[in-house]
C-alpha cells in the first residue's frame, strides 16, 4: 500500500531513527522557545485590545531574527544533523508533533473558564483563551506557533529539496528546488510583514485549542509540504531544454501573480486599519461603508471581491500543482486541493461572522457593492 502511493522512502528509517524523528518537533518547539525569548526584538502594538489595561496588547517581533538563524544553523551542519533529516524523519515528526501538540492543547484549555458550550472535547478542539502570554509578556503563544511553523515550513521544504538532489544528483528535477526556492521566499516575506499578522483573523478571534496549536505547529510546520511526499522521489521530467525553459518561468510567474495579490490585499486591508485615511500605495483612495463605530474597505482589492485575498492563495497554490512537472500526479496537486477546500470553507466562515461583526444590513449593503465573493466575475 505505501509503495503503492509512493511514498515507500518515508518509510526506510531504522528504529533509532524513527525514535529521534518522534521527538523532533519537541527539541524544534524547545530550541525555538528559547531563541524567541533570547534574541533581540522590537515591541509593537497590536489590534487586539489587552482588557486589562483597555490599549492594544503590545508582541514582541523578532520573527525574522529567529527565521535567519534556524536557516543559517541547518546550512552550516552545525548540529550534525544531516541536511535531508527533516524530510526523511517527516512521518515519526507529525506523529510526534501531533502528540506533543495535544499535551500543549491540555495545558493551554484546562484550567481557564468553560466556554459557553460547556462542552470539554469543544473546548479543547477551539480553545477556551484568545491570548496566553507568558514570562511577564515577553511571550505570546500565538507569534510562537507562527514562528515555529513558518520557519518549520521553509526549513521541511528545504530538507525535502536536498534529500531530492542526494537521490538522483545530476538528473535532479528542477522543480524541486523551485517548489523550495517558493516557500523560503514566502516564509521570508511573511517574516519581512510580520507586523501585519497582529491585524489578522487567526490573531484576532481563534483562540487557543488544538485546532490553531496543531494547525500552527505541525499542518503548517511538517504537513504543508505534502507535495513532497510524492514528488521528491521522482527524477526531472525530461522536458525538452524550451519547454522546460517555458514551464519554469511559467510556474515562476504564476507564483508570483498569486503572491501579489494575495500580500497587496492583506496589506490594504492593514495600511486601513491603522491609518484608515491613508491611500494605499499612494493610489488607492480607501473608500469604505460606516456601520457605527467599525468600516468596510470596498475600494482597490477590496472592492473586486470581498474575500480577494483568498484568489491569490488559490493561484499560488495553482503553481505548486504545476512546479513539479508532473500534473497528471495526484501528490502534486495535493497543496492546491488543501488550499482551494481550506479558503472555500472560511470564506462562508467570514461571511456569517461579518454579518454579525457589522450588522446584516450593512454587511448585505456591502454584498451589494462587492458582488462576488473570491473571483471576480466567476464567484
Amino acid at each position: 500500500m505505501i509503495e503503492a502511493l509512493g511514498i515507500g522512502h518515508l518509510f526506510e528509517l531504522s528504529r533509532t531513527e524513527a525514535i529521534a524523528g518522534f521527538f523532533t518537533p519537541l527539541a524544534v518547539f524547545a530550541v525555538f522557545l528559547l531563541a524567541q525569548l533570547i534574541l533581540p526584538a522590537r515591541r509593537v502594538p497590536g489590534y487586539v485590545i489587552d482588557p486589562e489595561t483597555g490599549r492594544p496588547r503590545e508582541y514582541r517581533l523578532n520573527g525574522i531574527l529567529v527565521f535567519a538563524l534556524a536557516l543559517a544553523v541547518w546550512a552550516s551542519g552545525i548540529t550534525g544533523l544531516p541536511h535531508d533529516w527533516f524530510y526523511r524523519s517527516t512521518i515519526p515528526a507529525v506523529i510526534g508533533g501531533t502528540a506533543f501538540s495535544a499535551v500543549f492543547t491540555v495545558l493551554a484549555v484546562c484550567g481557564r473558564p468553560k466556554a459557553k458550550t460547556g462542552s470539554l472535547a469543544a473546548d479543547l478542539w477551539h480553545g477556551r483563551a484568545l491570548e496566553i502570554a507568558l514570562f511577564n509578556g515577553r511571550f505570546d503563544v500565538k507569534m510562537y506557533l507562527y514562528v515555529v511553523g513558518g520557519t518549520m515550513f521553509a526549513l521541511n521544504a528545504l530538507s525535502g529539496a536536498a534529500y531530492h538532489y542526494e537521490r538522483f544528483g545530476a538528473d535532479s528535477n528542477p522543480g524541486v528546488f523551485l517548489y523550495a526556492a517558493f516557500f523560503t521566499f514566502y516564509v521570508l516575506d511573511y517574516f519581512v510583514f510580520e507586523r501585519v499578522q497582529l491585524y489578522t483573523y487567526d490573531l484576532i478571534h481563534e483562540k487557543l485549542g488544538f485546532m490553531l496549536i496543531w494547525g500552527g505547529l505541525v499542518v503548517y510546520g511538517w504537513l504543508f509540504i505534502l507535495p513532497l511526499w510524492g514528488m521528491a522521489a521522482h527524477p526531472d521530467p525530461g522536458f525538452p531544454p524550451v519547454w522546460t525553459n517555458a514551464w519554469l518561468i511559467g510556474t515562476g510567474a504564476l507564483f508570483l501573480f498569486g503572491w501579489s495579490i494575495s500580500r497587496g490585499a492583506n496589506l490594504q486591508k492593514y495600511t486601513f486599519k491603522r491609518w484608515p485615511d491613508r491611500k494605499f500605495l499612494g493610489l488607492i483612495e480607501p473608500d469604505c461603508i460606516e456601520a457605527g463605530e467599525r468600516r468596510i474597505l470596498c475600494s482597490g482589492l477590496w472592492g473586486a471581491a470581498r474575500h480577494f485575498n483568498y484568489l491569490g492563495e488559490g493561484f499560488l497554490a495553482l503553481s505548486i500543482a504545476l512546479v513539479f512537472g508532473y500534473p497528471g500526479n495526484p501528490w502534486a496537486w495535493t497543496y492546491f486541493v488543501f488550499i482551494v477546500s481550506l479558503f472555500l470553507w472560511r470564506q462562508r466562515a467570514d461571511e456569517r461572522y461579518c454579518a454579525e461583526k457589522y450588522g446584516p444590513r450593512k454587511w448585505a449593503e456591502y454584498r451589494a457593492r462587492v458582488k462576488y465573493r473570491i473571483f471576480p466575475g466567476v464567484y
